[in-house]
């Protein structure tokens, strides 16, 4: 058996890991835990740096004792992953501590079952901004590059709080620092950080939950025009949204464009299902209208009001998915600027036959992969006499564009 002690926020070893590490033909850890550990003189020390290095001493002593020490809960984003792929999770004895995560939303006197928890260690920190950016409790675990700092520069216009908790378990050393993201962007944090938590703060204490984690899907979507307030009918039909939606593929840990706004339909639709929106609309009233909308059923729509394509330049991140539902004469122009920055997919709205070929050009000139339809819809519709007839909607055409598989660019899930 290879033995894997949690070594826990600060807290001593569990009470029978002296006895398991007096038998430890091998033991590894980090630095600090070794040092920390009452080894036996006999025993081989490695200290956890790359784990490929450390994977083949350890196949080395699989007839001996094996101790692997390690911070919190080591089957918590730890090294019991790896441990059990190399040699089986019934080799492993695992005797955990208590989690970071645990620890700091303890700090805090917070509940953390409806938290969301994202690794940013040694992976792409994108997806924990946007992750952070779609959730009102997220937990990130933090590493070199994508610690405080990085994450307070990603999240500058959002309304969360960041709770850095460095040195957690250390009586002398231990800090727990409710801050801005702009706060957070300014200062270097040093090599002692825990875990980060960000935080809306009008939203830490949720309903009783019976699931844990991320939020259930929402019940439905393609939701009816009359759950959004819209200037006359300017809306995404919910057909053509439904398309859309399937289309796009919005969730958590996407960051979806929906550009030419509008109402805010399809933003608010990608945010219930999980993806960090940004909404671009050219009116003042429209960017207030998809505020509203966004605030109307709980979820975070960062609207820019701007004109496309100018004001897409001044977006930092690239987005997975965007959706453009107006333009008008400069639609390719628009549909080019999306195309050349989309990881995955553009799909593109238009009811004007006029301006389909210039729209799928810019998405084939980009390199995407280029298929459509043009939806055309009957609702039912009641007449005098208790009957029913079909009222056509005005069809739309729905162009996407996809970026074939070799030239996308994978998230960290």
């Amino acid at each position: 058996m290879i033995t894997v002690i949690g070594t826990g926020t600060g807290a001593p070893l569990p009470p029978d890991a002296e006895a398991v590490l007096a038998e430890a033909a091998l033991v590894v850890g980090g630095r600090r835990h070794l040092a920390a550990a009452p080894l036996p003189a006999t025993a081989e020390r490695v200290v956890l740096g790359p784990l490929a290095p450390a994977l083949r001493v350890i196949e080395k002593y699989r007839d001996r004792r094996v101790v692997v020490l390690a911070s919190g809960d080591p089957g918590f984003f730890g090294i019991v992953r790896a441990l059990a792929e190399r040699f089986g999770a019934g080799e492993l004895d695992v005797r955990p501590g208590v989690s970071s995560v645990a620890t700091a939303f303890a700090r805090l006197g917070l509940p953390w079952d409806d938290a969301v928890v994202v690794s940013a260690h040694g992976r792409a920190l994108r997806t924990a901004l946007n992750v952070c950016r779609a959730r009102p409790k997220t937990a990130v675990l933090t590493g070199p590059g994508s610690g405080p700092a990085e994450l307070g520069a990603g999240l500058l216009d959002s309304r969360r709080t960041l709770v850095v908790a460095s040195a957690l378990g250390d009586p002398a050393r231990e800090r727990v620092e409710r801050v801005t993201p702009a706060e957070a962007a300014a200062r270097d944090w040093g090599a002692e950080v825990s875990v980060v938590l960000c935080l809306d703060e009008a939203h830490t204490v949720s309903a009783v939950r019976t699931v844990a984690g991320a939020p259930a899907a929402p019940d439905g979507w393609a939701l009816d025009e009359g759950a959004f307030a819209h200037r006359d009918s300017m809306i995404t039909k919910f057909e053509v949204r439904a398309l859309a939606l399937a289309r796009l593929g919005p969730r958590l840990g996407d960051l979806v464009w929906d550009v030419g706004a509008g109402s805010g339909s399809v933003a608010v639709e990608c945010a219930r299902l999980g993806a960090a929106v940004t909404a671009v609309e050219r009116t003042a009233d429209g960017a207030e209208r998809v505020r509203a909308n966004a605030a109307a059923h709980g979820v975070d729509v960062h609207v820019v009001h701007g004109t496309a394509p100018d004001a897409l330049a001044g977006l930092p991140d690239d987005p997975d998915a965007v959706f453009i539902g107006g333009g008008g004469r400069e639609l390719a122009a628009i549909v080019a600027a999306c195309a050349r920055r989309a990881r995955r997919t553009v799909v593109v709205a238009m009811a004007a036959l006029d301006r389909v070929p210039a729209a799928r050009e810019a998405l084939v000139a980009a390199g995407l992969t280029c298929d459509g339809v043009l939806l055309q819809a009957s609702r039912l519709a009641p007449l005098p006499g208790d009957v029913t007839r079909l009222a056509a909607t005005n069809p739309v055409f729905l162009l996407w564009g996809v970026r074939p598989p070799a030239h996308c660019e994978g998230v960290d899930r």
